[in-house]
């Protein structure tokens, strides 16, 4: 026996002299950023990065799961994760178990009603105080310490990192549990930490998370707190923030959405700052394409820190200057190296999954180093989980004063009483129905958000806290409108409205509205193309979700007004431009970008970009600039390049302009910018439109003048088309056949032009009718004449969707397609259904010319 007992004795010694050697002897060095990391083997509530994956929920959480994931599994694709290690859920049981606070904890959430903000708050601050006042146990801690005691060694000193909770039902594909528990920053020393380890454990019962829980069904002693400690990312010297793999407002799955601000990450989900908002186009950039297909510019006022040695908080809040505020706070390259982590991710979640799994994901790029990083990622759960069976669309029945605009959250619209939140001591004020207003909103709020109609936000982008929530929660929000806890007061009726593209509008007074809902269900597609009439890039992800074959027409006008706002020519000569004040605008729109020139290419290749993206690879009809003289002049700085006409409407507008000496310049920038929609966002389902083009001979000059800014009709495949709306185009279709590739019929033009009404004026208007025998003829003669030269034929006016009876006449007459408003798509589309139907069969009961001859 004795043998027996020294032999088994020598066996345990030599397995941890053996151990002991594998410790000393052998380390892995990190691929993601050259962490030396000792594997504990033997530990109980540790475990490195390294070691978990995403089939470790039940022991470290869902965030930690995810890290790990990635740490192990895509660091060798090159996606960077910092290295570090999870305090396992059997830590937080060991220190319930310690303290002895397992009956206290159950009798404290007894009789619970969330309802309740006060005495929910009461029952949270009884629980969280029970974990602090446990302690974490003296087992737990050793081996917390001796954990963090290996990252100081290779970094040298004491190690500043992230104390991240990771709830065991957190970051599921249907339940995020976002924000719901702690995040500690900046965090040095032994002291520090073990303080913020009891924080997070505790942070377990904030009053939020509570509430979460009883909404999801989940048990509150089903549920376990892991923490994840790693070495922070020095943000606060450079940048971060959240990217989505899917469309966060609309669903649309082709797009990368990633948001920046300057400093840690914390302002952004807090909604502290508007970032920057930058789209990649999955497809395009799988294909190799590099470039961004739209960005926008966010205010970025403040940013966090990290302290100074010895303050009372680890980080603080400072301003960001004025021109770092007004510069986009990522390059390019880096834009593009984040959506390439991000595909990576996605792809490697979706093979997990078995099917698509759009991602949420924290990133944050380091200051000394230049690296980028990925901090974060779970399943998105609110759009990805959205019925693509149904079609739900909002829609305003009115108007009325608007007091505020922000950035909308979703598409849907709420009305009711306002009531103005300023801090936490009024929530208890807040009645369940009415519409939060307030500076920001926090994880501290969600009990009461969860009773709101909608949510009104003077600070915050589409990724921060209230965002998160009220999509979450399927309720319009409108977020970082910086004025709204002024212009709104408690107790007024308002409309929040989030059904009018990008911007969110905040109307005085209750507005009717109506929800139209179809089922998309077994819907068949016409043999008429059905297209649509795009003009606000805002909109083309969510009107692509509209059963549709393309966009007929895209009219650069919009962007031009709307988005670039000042004058082609006065931005390739500004010297032109004498006021002062005109001045100015045209600098302050222009800062940061290369050139003046480079601005109005970017902000045009932006918008067309999107839409084309939107609808991609359907064919996308983008109209070059329509404007009249009078419309031009109303352009900042237009007055000085344009000239006073008596009769705008058939003046110097369209085609003549492009190859005219007071315009080709501006012309030259449209081109340019078209051109890097098809070569460099790789769009090439971008098909061109010449508006208003007299003759044949001047058809030809602008071809001319395309080919010498780098767009050849039929290199890359690219088509050019002309609108059909003057005379002379129906007349001369065939001579005009020769030159282009297809015909839109643009009724409202070739209607004026063939009665000699001017429709915009109150005397004559009453004879404008595209019904009149005259035009049917014209829009017939135009059909049959592209039919006839193998041409394509679409007309994109008003008519179909004005009178049905247009659209079946168009039906009959054999046209390729039609291009009709968003809101009149469905409806027409069934039209045209009926009446392919109907033509279907009137062909079957004619008899053959053999019966006929018999």
């Amino acid at each position: 026996m004795n043998c027996d007992i020294m032999t088994e004795s020598s066996r345990q010694l030599a397995a941890k002299t053996a151990y002991l050697l594998l410790i000393i002897t052998t380390v892995r060095l990190s691929a993601a950023e050259g962490v030396v990391i000792m594997i504990k083997q033997d530990a109980k509530y540790i475990r490195w990065f390294e070691e978990i994956g995403i089939g470790d929920i039940p022991k470290v959480g869902g965030k930690n799961a995810s890290l790990g994931e990635m740490y192990r599994e895509l660091t060798a694709r090159g996606v960077k994760v910092p290295n570090g290690f999870a305090i396992t859920a059997d830590a937080y049981w060991k220190t319930v178990e310690a303290g002895g606070i397992q009956d206290a904890l159950r009798k404290t959430m007894e009789g619970l009603d969330k309802t309740n903000v006060s005495d929910l708050a009461v029952r949270g601050k009884q629980a969280r105080e029970l974990i602090l006042k446990a302690g974490i146990p003296e087992p737990v801690w050793k081996e917390i310490r001796e954990a963090y005691a290996r990252l100081c060694e290779f970094y040298g000193g004491e190690t500043d990192v992230a104390v991240r909770s990771s709830a065991t039902a957190e970051d599921l594909p249907n339940a995020s549990f976002a924000g719901q528990q702690e995040t500690y920053l900046n965090i040095r020393g032994e002291s520090a930490l073990r303080h913020a380890c009891s924080m997070c454990f505790s942070s377990l019962f904030t009053d939020r998370a509570i509430s979460y829980r009883i909404d999801n069904h989940f048990d509150h002693f089903d549920v376990a707190l892991s923490i994840g400690i790693m070495k922070m990312v020095r943000s606060d010297l450079a940048t971060s923030g959240v990217m989505f793999t899917i469309d966060t407002e609309t669903g649309f799955k082709n797009a990368v959405f990633i948001t920046g601000s300057y400093g840690l990450g914390e302002t952004i989900v807090q909604g502290a700052v508007n970032p920057d908002e930058y789209y990649v186009f999955k497809p395009t950039f799988r294909e190799g394409y590099r470039s961004i297909v739209r960005k926008e510019l966010g205010e970025k006022r403040i940013k966090m820190v990290y302290s100074e040695a010895g303050a009372d908080s680890p980080t603080r809040m400072v301003d960001v200057p004025e021109n770092d505020r007004k510069r986009f706070c990522l390059s390019d390259d880096d834009v593009l190296k984040l959506a390439g982590y991000a595909l990576i991710i996605e792809d490697h979640y979706s093979g997990h999954a078995g099917k698509d799994r759009p991602m949420d994901i924290e990133w944050a790029k380091d200051g000394g180093s230049g690296e980028l990083f990925i901090v974060q990622a779970r399943p998105e759960t609110v759009q990805s989980a959205r019925s693509l069976d149904v079609l739900q669309t909002y829609r305003l029945e009115g108007t009325g004063p608007i007091l505020t605009t922000g950035k909308s959250v979703g598409e849907k619209i709420g009305s009711g009483k306002a009531r103005v939140i300023r801090d936490l001591s009024q929530l208890s004020t807040f009645i369940p129905g009415e519409i939060l207003v307030s500076d920001t909103t926090t994880p501290d709020w969600e009990p009461v958000m969860k009773t709101a109609s909608a949510i009104v936000t003077n600070r915050g982008g589409r990724t921060c806290h209230a965002a998160i929530i009220s999509r979450e929660l399927g309720i319009p929000a409108v977020v970082g409108t910086e004025n709204a806890t002024e212009t709104i007061k408690t107790g007024e009726d308002i409309t929040v409205s989030c059904a009018e593209g990008d911007t969110g509008k905040v109307y005085s007074g209750k507005i009717p509205f109506h929800v139209d809902t179809i089922s998309l269900k077994g819907l068949k597609r016409p043999r008429t193309k059905i297209m649509m009439n795009v003009g606000n890039p805002d909109q083309a992800f969510s009107n692509s979700m509209i059963p549709n074959d393309g966009v007929g027409l895209a009219r650069m006008e919009f962007i031009i007004g709307s988005y670039i706002q000042v004058h082609p020519m006065a931005l390739v000569h500004p010297e032109q431009v004498q006021d002062p004040e005109v001045k100015k605008k045209i600098e302050d729109l222009t800062f940061g970008y290369i050139s003046k020139e480079e601005y109005f290419v970017e902000k045009l290749a932006s918008g067309v970009g999107t839409i084309a993206a939107a609808f991609y690879p359907k064919p996308v009809v983008v109209r070059m600039s329509d404007f009249k003289t009078n419309e031009y002049a109303s352009l900042v700085g237009g007055k000085y390049f344009e000239p006073e006409e008596e009769n705008p409407m058939i003046g110097f507008r369209g085609a003549s302009r492009y190859y005219d000496d007071r315009y080709k310049e501006g012309f030259a920038l449209e081109c340019r910018a078209m051109k890097r929609v098809r070569e460099e966002m790789g769009l090439t389902n971008l098909i061109l439109m010449i508006p208003f083009c007299r003759r044949v001979a001047e058809a030809k000059r602008v071809l001319d003048e395309m080919a010498k800014n780098g767009l050849k009709r039929g290199e890359n495949g690219l088509e050019v088309y002309v609108m059909c709306e003057i005379p002379n185009n129906v007349i001369s279709i065939d001579a005009f056949s020769q030159v282009f590739d297809g015909f839109s019929i643009g009724s409202n033009d070739l209607t004026q032009l063939t009665l000699g009404v001017d429709r915009d004026s109150a005397l004559v208007a009453h004879d404008f009718d595209e019904r009149d025998p005259g035009v049917l003829q014209m829009v017939s003669m135009s059909i049959q004449g592209a039919k006839r030269n193998h041409r394509h034929s679409g007309l994109c006016g008003q008519a179909p969707s004005d009178y049905p009876e247009f659209a079946e006449f168009l039906v009959k007459e054999g046209i390729d397609s039609m291009s009709l408003n968003p809101d009149s798509i469905m409806k027409i589309t069934l039209t045209v259904l009926d009446m392919e139907k109907k033509l279907a069969g009137e062909s079957k009961k004619k008899p053959s010319r053999q019966a006929v001859k018999k």
